[in-house]
């Protein structure tokens, strides 16, 4: 089951948060279909928000038809984010890993680490390389 988290200093809503969690682990394999969210009073509690966040969340997440409430039950995962095949993800990992231990010993902290990644990112999608 996915356990939420949430950064206060992101500059993204908390219900956002929630949802483009979801979305992750949908694309990473670790949520499938008919995978049970955990239940709203649950994340209130965890996170210390308002349940009506995470009720928020919840209903973007069906509109996007990646979910679907079950009164008295609970929401449940009904779609999926497959984005290419998942036996690929593991080596791809491991070179990600491999260049985060690069960028450290280099010296950098984690938010100039995100941040070099995103520009790269948005760059090589300019381009039309990624």
């Amino acid at each position: 089951m996915i356990e939420f988290h949430l950064n206060g200093r992101s500059g993204v809503s908390p219900y956002m948060q929630l949802v483009h969690q979801v979305r992750q682990a949908l694309r990473l394999g670790m949520l499938r279909e008919g995978d049970q969210l955990p239940k709203v009073k649950d994340v209130a509690a965890s996170l210390a928000i308002n349940p009506n966040t995470v009720l928020k969340a919840y209903r973007e997440l069906e509109y996007e038809g990646l979910a679907a409430a079950r009164p008295g039950i609970g929401t449940f995962v009904t779609g999926t984010l497959g984005g290419g095949s998942l036996a690929a993800h593991g080596p791809l990992r491991r070179d990600l890993q491999r260049w985060l231990a690069r960028a450290r010993s280099a010296g950098l902290d984690d938010e100039s680490i995100e941040a070099l990644f995103v520009g790269t990112f948005r760059s090589a999608s300019e381009e039309g390389i990624a």
